[in-house]
């Protein structure tokens, strides 16, 4: 009787045995294309279709290919390329952190809180950390800007500065982490408006018009980077095995019309009078007057709830609510208080995304990436997704305001 064969040895056979066979193709066997020493006009038609044709091998686009080709078509400079280059490289490094989960300690609050007064999870500290770090020496730029800080962060003198501005938000959806739901980083890139060694606050307020990048990365099943550059919205997925982002969707495009929207219902009693009549439309279906059927998706998580949209069509809304702290939404609020998302960090970089792949975004009465900031961390109601459901949405608040004005004007 033979030894038992130990289970390395036996899991290196098997690999071996795989890697021997991997290309292996059915061919005739000798006997078959013998006889008499010779083959016959059978058998060579039998080889030739048992043994497929070389096919000419097709090669992926990596993120850095992309770029570069961008670059030479005059849509993208060198010192722009190079800083998306850090951002994905400091994305596929929170990916690692977050893929770790209760591994690697990460999860859970970090026991402080950001300008917003939220509490801050440790991913959102250590994501914040990477892109920190990961930009401060490239020489790309002359300052960063975070939501989970309250001022500018300036590259340090110790390195050199470029003539670009990141700001980010390190990790979306963090509430999630705990509960393993899809997370992601969000970043918007514009160019310094002076002198790069004396930015300021006021260097950031910059309409969502004057990005020259956006993008996010998703981290779920997959790794996903979405960027644009001006020029359309393209997907790279992570390969893991090579450690680099591959195009995997070029020209990503919204469907116009859709059946899908994504809101929390929880706060629907505190919703202004247009948004509660826009939604009671949707839910009558079609016995009601949008003529058809809709379906509510929410994931609570802004990047998972967009990725969704820019791959199938959807509208995604955040509205203003009473539990901002203001009773009318067009009244002279704090701007840190006339919405829930973040203009900066969220809304203009989806924005951006969004009307690049064919949709409309608007803060349910103009277009977003038109606001004019007026504070580093301002918020706003945020209403995109498909342009003619974002164009319904908007309508029924343009409609109401009307009306309202007509009402004021005759009393």
């Amino acid at each position: 009787m033979q030894p038992p064969i130990s289970r390395d040895r036996f899991f290196s056979d098997a690999r071996s045995r795989l890697a021997g066979n991997r290309f292996a193709v059915a061919t005739p066997t000798k006997r078959a294309l013998t006889r008499a020493g010779r083959r016959t006009p059978g058998d060579n038609a039998r080889l030739a279709t048992t043994v497929p044709a070389m096919s000419t091998p097709t090669s992926s686009v990596s993120l850095t290919r992309f770029l570069i080709e961008e670059q030479h078509a005059d849509r993208i400079n060198p010192d722009l390329r190079l800083l998306i280059e850090v951002v994905a490289r400091a994305c596929k490094t929170i990916a690692v952190a977050v893929g770790k989960g209760a591994l690697g300690g990460v999860l859970g609050d970090a026991g402080t809180g950001n300008v917003q007064g939220e509490a801050q999870k440790k991913l959102d500290v250590i994501a914040n950390d990477v892109l920190l770090e990961a930009n401060a020496w490239g020489g790309h730029l002359a300052a960063c800007a975070s939501e989970e800080m309250d001022d500018p962060f300036p590259i340090p003198d110790a390195y050199p500065r470029g003539n670009y501005l990141l700001l980010f938000d390190p990790l979306d959806g963090s509430s999630n982490i705990d509960v393993n739901v899809s997370v992601g980083t969000i970043f918007s890139v514009l160019v310094c408006p002076g002198d790069a060694a004396c930015v300021d606050t006021q260097s950031f307020l910059q309409p969502g018009t004057a990005q020259v990048a956006a993008g996010y990365c998703i981290y779920g099943p997959s790794t996903m980077l979405v960027l644009t550059i001006g020029h359309g919205t393209h997907a790279f997925t992570l390969d893991r095995e090579q450690g680099s982002f591959v195009l995997t969707r070029r020209e990503m495009r919204i469907p116009e019309e859709t059946k899908e929207f994504a809101i929390n219902m929880s706060n629907q009693r505190h919703w202004e009078a247009p948004m509660q009549d826009y939604v009671r439309d949707l839910l009558a279906g079609k016995e009601g007057p949008r003529g058809k059927d809709f379906n509510m998706r929410w994931i609570a998580s802004m990047v998972a709830d967009v990725h969704r949209i820019l791959t199938r069509g959807g509208i995604f809304i955040y509205p203003w609510d009473r539990k901002l702290g203001s009773a009318d939404p067009l009244a002279d609020a704090h701007p840190t208080k006339r919405g829930k998302l973040r203009l900066m960090y969220e809304a203009n970089p989806m924005a951006m995304l969004v009307e690049q792949a064919g949709g409309a975004a608007t803060n349910g009465r103009s277009r977003i990436l038109e606001v004019a900031p007026e504070h580093l961390h301002q918020r706003l109601p945020v209403f995109l997704g498909s342009k003619s459901e974002v164009e319904a949405a908007t309508t029924y608040h343009l409609a109401h305001d009307a009306a309202a004005r007509e009402a004021l004007a005759e009393a």
